[in-house]
């Protein structure tokens, strides 16, 4: 009959090899190899020329460092032990405690296993001492532009709505820009039309110099970006800190390329503020409003 116990394992720790001279009946300490003889009693097997031993029948083993047979040796006896050590299987990572496709194991505690389930798409592992197993999913804090929309531009204006307050600015790319006539593009922020914004523009048209000067509007205003020649032009925004309530100005910088007229080149940077405390939660590109968009593209992109 088998016997053992609920929780272990045996696993072998030392072969013990001895051939002691005849009359022996008590076995210990080293054996002709220098190796020490320790058990778990119940655990070890005792074989004498190569016939396993009757443990109880043949020799009695107790206390984990002497077994004694109840025949005594004789010359040339060969007498080898088997010592089994026992682990808790306790102790043993068991794959039932990967509980799903992801899950990490972690300690909660000293010799304390828990488990982190797999986090969302595209999150990473983070260090946190406040969670049970010291660990969490996080999206990554640093770099990174994640596109938020595409829109088509149409008509005298379009509004990019809803925009998540989950980053810490926006930037968008607005290429392609066509109208029906020159005209320059317009921004809006919440659709605010008070004079809750100031721009400078500079820049060279065909060659030569000119600024705009820093003008206190309704709107932030890019000139002469909406043209009405078959090369396209195209605008970069960069908006900070859009989703803060206690800052009033909400820093926006923006750089235009393309072609007004056949042969004359528009280079135009810009730099303004939203001077509102409520965070940008939309933005609307218009003309003036007698002026459609005939062709023309926004990405918008949240920046971590």
């Amino acid at each position: 009959m088998a016997t053992g116990r609920i929780g272990v394992t045996p696993v072998l720790r030392v072969r013990w090899s001895d051939q002691p001279a005849a009359g022996t009946t008590v076995l210990s300490g080293l054996d002709d190899n220098s190796v020490a003889l320790v058990y778990d009693a119940g655990y070890e097997a005792v074989y004498r020329n190569g016939a396993l031993l009757s443990r109880g029948n043949d020799y009695t083993a107790t206390d984990g460092t002497t077994v004694t047979l109840l025949s005594a040796t004789l010359a040339g006896d060969i007498i080898e032990i088997f010592a089994n050590d026992l682990v808790p299987l306790t102790d043993a990572i068991s794959k039932g405690q990967y509980t799903a496709k992801g899950a990490l194991l972690s300690a909660t505690a000293a010799s304390t296993p828990g488990v982190l389930a797999v986090g969302a798409n595209d999150t990473v592992l983070t260090a946190d001492s406040s969670t049970a197993t010291g660990l969490k999913w996080a999206t990554p804090s640093s770099g990174g532009y994640t596109l938020i929309s595409t829109t088509a531009l149409s008509g005298t204006s379009v509004v990019l709505s809803s925009i998540p307050q989950t980053y810490k600015h926006l930037f968008f790319t607005v290429t392609g820009i066509g109208g029906s006539a020159n005209d320059s593009l317009q921004l809006r922020f919440n659709g605010n039309t008070s004079t809750h914004y100031n721009c400078l523009d500079f820049g060279e048209y065909n060659g030569a110099f000119n600024t705009g000067g820093a003008i206190a509007l309704n709107r932030i205003e890019i000139s002469d970006v909406v043209s009405a020649n078959a090369l396209k032009g195209t605008c970069n925004g960069l908006i900070t800190n859009y989703t803060s309530t206690s800052t009033t100005q909400k820093t926006l910088t923006f750089q235009y390329m393309g072609r007004q007229t056949a042969g004359a080149n528009v280079n135009r940077v810009a730099f303004g503020y939203y001077n509102n405390t409520s965070a940008i939660a939309s933005i609307t590109f218009q003309t003036n409003g007698t002026v459609t968009f005939s062709s023309g593209s926004i990405d918008l992109y949240g920046v971590s």
